[in-house]
């Protein structure tokens, strides 16, 4: 009987090794709320919160490894159902997943139990995802959209909390995040449908979205435009519809992978609507918030892809014979499957990282908005450590989302390597995993916006400050010691080329954006890789092969950007050619 919680050491290690306690006890409010709805269910002391984050992940790895993944070829094979009227009908196996899901109290991880969430910090809930992604990517867009629900908790009022948040929290009902439009991608501040008030002050959206992930779920949170003079962001609001007759899917997306999660395009009809928040801080503050959530997500859902793809290879490599021995004798195999193992952790370590600091920027905020102490000088550092959170997770986050989606797509490509012809073949979920995996690194932002997100973060000061946080760590022994000097290193290198890149301007800092964050991204990893080895011998052979063969890379990286060469930009007409034909 699969657990996907228990059979991952490198989850459950983490587990230990990231001070839950310290978080437990921030998001408990130290234990000391004892009054409001709720409160009887919630731990009483940091033993008793870690035992139960400890027993959630253990039901969703049972879940994951026993219900969900067993449905999930059957799932991509047949996919959903649009209606004639306009609805949607979820795959059988789908709504089995969901009421499962329900049942185990596990649609509102995050949200607080005055709303009958269970009051998870984020870093449980990103572990989460990435088991239930392990077992079926296209179950995490329905599962993961809790952020949804969180957004309503953060920036809604208090009667439409009321209403809305115990129905997500009992598994009532899934929302969507319905932000791009046919012609408003990448560039959310072109959105072009309309809010507007009829005679009674009903709010009411007109237009079309399309790219709506779960687009026919029950509560639709909706960038639209309610200053109708305005054509930029600051004329973008948010608002919450239900479902009903006014909103319409005209057309359910064919798509390369994630069969079991409808991806819509939706027609609004004058449908009723309520306003989230201020008017037209819709984009600038709401979405942005509810995007950060959502990157961090899809890094967790690349994380639980990669995982299931690399299982599929090491056990086919660990019994397909070739030249009389297993396959993962042959050097070249071994050498992808380790590589394939060590980008995983990699991204984990840097994924769950963003987690942590997540947690520490949502409680000081919600501290300071709905709990605000009463000694002034608490108040001000409470908003100096809120300050530095929200910047390292502007790097953070965009980084995260950037790592992961494109390991996955890497791990995801290596392991139908390592199957030959039979990974090709749909005998094998390797091929399924591929398909999943080529959507990570596109929705909820490019590849591409995510660097040039993280760049900046880099090029601001954010890096070298949580740098220099990472090496205070003591690395005792010569062979993290050494580790460590490799990474003093390459930081300077890295400061080096941002200080050269900040003399040539924002087109050179975006051509070489990539790089950049590539080498920003070694030595942080490398770090948290050097704290994880000072507790695990294992660890202390994947932080020495990660850093060498990073290093080396990060030096090549390097010296590209320091040549000051502008081809993709200056010879880009010669070498492209002109467009062919469509």
């Amino acid at each position: 009987m699969p657990n996907f919680f228990e059979d991952n050491d490198d989850i459950k290690f983490l587990f230990e090794h990231l001070n839950m306690a310290e978080l437990a006890a921030l998001q408990e409010d130290n234990f000391t709320r004892v009054d409001g709805p709720g409160r009887e269910y919630a731990p009483r002391n940091i033993a008793d919160a870690l035992d139960n984050y400890r027993r959630i992940l253990k039901v969703v790895g049972d879940l994951a490894g026993n219900h969900i993944a067993p449905r999930a070829e059957q799932i991509d094979r047949e996919g959903n159902t649009l209606n004639e009227d306009g609805t949607v009908t979820l795959h059988e196996g789908v709504r089995r997943n969901l009421q499962l899901l329900a049942q185990a109290d596990l649609m509102g991880l995050t949200l607080p139990r005055e709303y009958q969430g269970i009051n998870c910090p984020n870093l449980i809930y990103t572990m989460a995802i990435e088991i239930i992604s392990r077992a079926d990517a296209s179950l995490m867009n329905l599962f993961g959209l809790q952020g949804i629900a969180e957004t309503i908790n953060a920036f809604a009022d208090e009667q439409i909390r009321a209403e809305y948040l115990p129905r997500f929290a009992n598994g009532e009902v899934t929302g969507a995040m319905v932000l791009t439009e046919p012609d408003a991608g990448s560039d959310l501040q072109s959105v072009s449908l309309r809010a507007w008030q009829d005679d009674d002050g009903q709010w009411r959206l007109t237009g079309v979205k399309r790219f709506i992930t779960n687009g026919c779920g029950e509560i639709l949170l909706t960038l639209a435009r309610s200053e109708p003079d305005t054509r930029d962001g600051r004329g973008l609001s948010l608002f919450l519809s239900e479902r009903s007759e006014r909103i319409k899917v005209r057309h359910l997306e064919k798509k390369l992978g994630i069969h079991g999660s409808p991806t819509c395009e939706l027609v609004f009809d004058d449908a009723p609507a309520k306003l989230i928040g201020e008017r037209q801080r819709g984009l600038i503050t709401y979405v942005m918030a509810l995007m950060n959530g959502a990157r961090v997500g899809i890094a967790a859902q690349s994380m639980g892809i990669a995982e299931a793809a690399y299982h599929v290879a090491r056990k086919y490599a660990s019994t397909r014979k070739q030249f009389g021995v297993p396959i993962e004798k042959l050097p070249a195999v071994a050498d992808m499957i380790t590589e394939m193992r060590i980008a995983i952790e990699a991204a984990r370590a840097l994924v769950y990282e963003t987690s942590r600091v997540c947690d520490f920027e949502n409680n000081i905020l919600r501290i300071l908005e709905r709990h605000t102490p009463s000694d002034p000088n608490e108040v001000k550092q409470l908003r100096n450590d809120l300050r530095t959170f929200k910047r390292l997770n502007g790097m953070l986050t965009p980084m995260s989302k950037y790592y992961a989606s494109e390991m996955c797509i890497r791990v995801a490509n290596e392991a139908i390597q390592v199957l030959g012809g039979s990974g090709y073949m749909a005998d094998y979920p390797a091929e399924r995993y591929l398909r999943d995996a080529r959507i990570t690194t596109i929705y909820e932002g490019t590849s591409q916006l995510q660097i040039v997100a993280a760049v900046r973060g880099v090029c601001s000061g954010s890096f070298e400050k949580r740098v220099e946080e990472l090496e205070a760590a003591d690395c005792s022994g010569e062979p993290l010691l050494a580790l460590k000097v490799r990474l003093l290193e390459a930081k300077q290198l890295v400061l080096e080329a941002i200080k050269l890149i900040k003399t040539q301007g924002n087109e050179y800092m975006d051509l070489y954006g990539r790089k950049l964050v590539d080498c920003a991204i070694t030595v942080l990893v490398g770090h948290l890789l050097l704290r994880q080895a000072a507790a695990n011998d294992r660890k202390k052979v994947v932080a020495r092969r990660f850093i060498e063969t990073g290093v080396a890379t990060l030096r090549r990286d390097i010296a590209l950007i320091q040549s000051g060469d502008q081809t993709a930009i200056q010879a880009y007409e010669m070498i492209a050619g002109p467009p062919g034909p469509a």
